[in-house]
C-alpha cells in the first residue's frame, strides 16, 4: 500500500514562501508521475503541479505558474512544491498524489492527508 506523507505547511504574510514536500513508500516512486493538489473551504479540489516519472516534463495551474515550481528527487523518494510570492488566495490543504502511471495524463489514485498553508494579507 502506497503511503504519502506531506509536510511543510504554515501560516505566512502574502508575498512570502515556502517549501512543501512528499515523501512516498510503498511502491516503486520513480516510476510513476506525481502532483500537488490543494482545496480551499467550499472549493472543489484541483490540481496545481504535477511532473512526470523522470522529472522531464512539468504542468502548472495558470493562477500559480510562474510562482511555484514541482521537482522530484526520485532517490529520496520525495516531491517538492517550492511556493514563492504566496497570495491570500494561496490558503488551501495542498495534497500530494502519485500518479497511476509515468506520464502526467494517466490520472492519480493514492493521495496524503495534507498540509495546511494560510497566507496572511
Amino acid at each position: 500500500q502506497v503511503r504519502l506523507v506531506e509536510s511543510g505547511g504554515g501560516l505566512v504574510q502574502a508575498g512570502g514562501s515556502l517549501r512543501l514536500s512528499c515523501a512516498a513508500s510503498g511502491r516503486t516512486f520513480a516510476s510513476y508521475a506525481m502532483g500537488w493538489f490543494r482545496q480551499a473551504p467550499g472549493k472543489e479540489r484541483g490540481i496545481v503541479a504535477a511532473i512526470s516519472w523522470s522529472g522531464g516534463v512539468t504542468n502548472y495551474a495558470g493562477s500559480v505558474k510562474g510562482r511555484f515550481t514541482i521537482s522530484r528527487d526520485n532517490a529520496k523518494n520525495t516531491v517538492y512544491l517550492q511556493m514563492n510570492s504566496l497570495k491570500p488566495e494561496d490558503t488551501a490543504v495542498y495534497y500530494c498524489a502519485m500518479g497511476k502511471s509515468s506520464s502526467l495524463n494517466g490520472g492519480y489514485d493514492s493521495w496524503g492527508q495534507g498540509t495546511q498553508v494560510t497566507v496572511s494579507s
